[in-house]
């Protein structure tokens, strides 16, 4: 095919996967289980009369999961360019396409589309069941078109954006902090410039923020006034994002051979060499190689080790890279940014606004924040898991599992590195709630609920990240797992409060229609985290106790019973970590085949 053999042989190869057809069926029967929902809301909390209230609902409906598969869509296409790449680079295979006959084009578009390849299988199951939608009424096949056009135009940029970091990047951390980071800076510029007040050749900010942003452009492309508006709305964001995927990959082919492989080597051996070298030269003497070797073996003093050298490791070494110091400046950059946009929030008095029939006050400061919080917690997680599965690429891992470390200081080592080298992405979203209380937005206890959840969280997603990557033996899919139920458990929490607003009016009467999806999530997460696990009970209570959780935490906090948050996301987020580590204080549970076959004997 024209974009290459490593395309050809993903296309050809992922056919054969069950989990291919699998996760095909998994999305349609989600879609169907989120329109069910939405239906029994509407019955049991409304009465319809006609034809236009089919409409309305209909058109809601549309409204909100046409964002949702953005979002989803969006998400996957940058990640699983991103992973593809980082771990051809972890078990060091990518130096040998280098050296094949792969030309840069075959290389970087061969990875970019086979990478994109699920998530292009994705929207085409989905696509009959958006135009289901349109039976309700209140819809248009036309909006559907551009729907569609619109989230495959943002995969491909988001792919391109994902595939470029990793080629660039040498740290599979590196990678994926420097997306998640990439993709908050796209969609927070392009709201920041529609609240400036300027005009540029009679366009205003809204609308240039409009040719940048997916969420506007996702949104203009969903309301029935798309068919007559087409050409200033949506058709400019499809053409700029389209140059903009172009652009990046250009750049990847251009510099791919450059960036790769790393050309970085130890700079107290090169200035040791060409100092000697120099002075054998003077001397019109050979080097002589041998005289070299000893001083070679002396670069550096050694240090000291901590009693735990697992931990001393994470925190007193490079071992996620020296450009960790770079994505520390651009996260403090954005981190600057976000408090910007709060202070100027709260100087305009935009504190809150009342959403829904019941006058439910959600805080504007949620609309730059929360954003930024979820990257902090995706970093730490990303952190997480790369920190198990760059040790199993490099063969690492089985040495650790045969020396005299135990499993309680390479547990707790590993967690507590995390936690140390990712200070800043924990304490920062912690520093801006403070701000919040000082500017009087939040009460003292809000505030202590806010800082002692997010903490929790911090630490659950650092559990998770090692557990997945001691679980699952192939890089890509421990790392797709772990940041995927970080995503799906804040986009899931999202798509409940929006439902439960825009449907009901009564909250505290609908877990009847979120039964269905509430049984779903607890089947899911056993089947992603707890499949292979010796403590089953633990983890199938666990599993079912959190979709549960997070129910009762959004129809508590919509009612403004924040005591009720606090107790219940303890208690669960808990449990599941008590669940996650307690098998690994016990033995090393890594999903290798070494492992197993040591089990099956």
């Amino acid at each position: 095919m024209f974009i290459g053999p490593v395309f050809t042989r993903e296309a050809v190869v992922a056919p054969r996967r069950v989990r291919h057809y699998f996760s095909r069926a998994i999305y349609a029967l989600s879609l169907l289980l989120l329109i069910a929902t939405a239906w029994m809301l509407l019955k049991e909390t409304q009465v319809i009369q006609n034809l236009g209230d089919m409409a309305r609902f209909g058109s809601t409906l549309f409204l909100i999961l046409a964002p949702l598969q953005l979002a989803l869509v969006m998400f996957l296409a940058a990640i699983s360019a991103a992973s593809t790449v980082a771990i051809e680079k972890d078990r060091q295979t990518l130096i040998l396409l280098l050296m094949s006959r792969l030309t840069n084009s075959e290389l970087v578009l061969g990875k970019l589309f086979a990478s994109l390849l699920n998530v292009s299988v994705m929207l085409l199951t989905s696509l009959p069941i958006f135009m289901l939608i349109v039976l309700f009424g209140g819809t248009s096949f036309t909006q559907v078109g551009w729907v569609f056009a619109v989230t495959w135009v943002t995969a491909f940029a988001a792919g391109s954006l994902g595939a470029l970091f990793a080629f660039w990047r040498e740290k599979t951390f590196q990678t994926l902090a420097l997306v998640g980071i990439a993709v908050v800076f796209w969609i927070g510029m392009c709201e920041a410039i529609a609240l400036a007040d300027f005009k540029f050749q009679g366009y205003t900010a809204q609308d240039l923020a409009g040719v940048l942003s997916p969420l506007r452009a996702i949104l203009e492309a969903s309301v029935p006034t798309i068919e007559q508006s087409w050409r200033i709305s949506v058709l400019p964001y499809i053409v700029v994002t389209s140059l903009i995927g172009c652009f990046l990959c250009s750049i990847a082919v251009l510099k791919v051979r450059k960036w790769n492989p790393n050309r970085e080597i130890r700079p107290q051996q090169t200035i040791e060499f060409s100092d000697q070298a120099s002075a054998a030269n003077a001397a019109a003497l050979p080097v002589d190689a041998a005289a070299l070797a000893p001083a070679s073996r002396t670069i550096s003093k050694s240090r000291n080790v901590w009693s735990n050298p697992i931990l001393w490791r994470e925190v007193c070494t490079w071992a996620y890279g020296k450009k960790i110091v770079f994505i520390r400046a651009v996260y403090w950059l954005l981190a600057i940014a976000v408090a910007f946009s709060l202070y100027s929030l709260i100087n305009q008095g935009a504190v809150s606004r009342s959403v829904g029939n019941q006058g439910v006050q959600l805080h504007a400061a949620a609309k730059p924040l929360a954003p930024f919080v979820l990257l902090s917690i995706v970093m730490v997680n990303a952190l997480a898991v790369t920190s198990i599965t760059s040790e199993r690429d490099g063969k690492a891992l089985d040495l650790l599992r045969v020396s005299d470390i135990s499993p309680r200081e390479f547990l707790l080592g590993k967690i507590a590195g995390v936690l140390m080298v990712a200070w800043d992405m924990v304490l920062i979203p912690l520093g801006l709630f403070v701000y919040l209380w000082y500017r009087g937005v939040l009460s003292g206890e809000n505030l202590f609920y806010l800082v002692q959840v997010t903490l929790l969280i911090h630490l659950f997603v650092s559990m998770l990240g090692i557990h997945c990557g001691m679980l699952y033996s192939a890089s890509r899919q421990a790392i797709l797992v772990s940041l995927g139920t970080v995503f799906f458990l804040f986009l899931g929490m999202l798509t409940c409060m929006l439902m439960m607003i825009s449907f009901s009016g009564n909250v505290e009467a609908q877990l009847t229609p979120f039964l269905a999806c509430i049984i779903g999530g607890a089947i899911g997460l056993y089947m992603a985290l707890g499949w292979n696990m010796p403590s089953s009970p633990a983890m199938v209570s666990a599993c079912s106790v959190l979709p549960f959780a997070m129910f009762h935490s959004i129809t508590s906090y919509l009612l403004g019973n924040f005591l009720t948050v606090f107790i219940v996301l303890n208690f669960s987020y808990g449990f599941a970590i008590a669940a996650m580590m307690v098998p690994r204080l016990s033995e090393f549970l890594v999903a290798s085949d070494r492992a197993r076959a040591a089990d099956a004997e």
